[in-house]
């Protein structure tokens, strides 16, 4: 009796559904990423004027995280220093930070340009009673 190629194919295919061939889980966010790699001054989670509020630090720039299921973390900008070169890309993050009070959150900032000594060309202190709105105060 012949060999057939297209049975044995066939059952091979079958074979492979039946193993429950499933599709890699989704690649972390790059948001979850921060998120992982963030230390203790890099991320506030508490209640300001009365709402819940997360946030995270990342790159000089604050972020508030919108969602979290797993891997995928959606998150949005609220603060980020004024850009001293065009689009802060001659620059690197030197420092950033926040601490929280009873008033608020304070962020410190400080992007320092490229072959420059010192810091900073752009950022500073900001204030928030609310996550989302920010006074510079320094």
């Amino acid at each position: 009796m012949p060999f057939s190629i297209r049975p044995a194919l066939a059952a091979l295919m079958a074979a492979s559904l039946a193993m429950g061939c499933k599709e890699p889980p989704p690649q972390p966010t790059e948001a979850a990423l921060a998120l992982q790699a963030a230390g203790p001054d890099d991320i506030f989670e508490g209640v300001l004027n009365g709402q819940p509020v997360h946030l995270v630090i990342h790159d000089c720039a604050v972020y508030r995280i919108v969602s979290m299921q797993g891997a995928q973390v959606a998150w949005e900008q609220v603060l980020a220093p004024k850009p001293y070169y065009p689009g802060n890309i001659l620059t690197s993050c030197q420092r950033h930070s926040l601490t929280a009070d009873a008033q608020g959150v304070t962020a410190e900032l400080g992007r320092m340009a490229f072959g420059a000594g010192g810091c900073c060309a752009t950022g500073g202190t900001y204030r928030s009673r609310d996550g989302l709105n920010w006074t510079q105060t320094r």
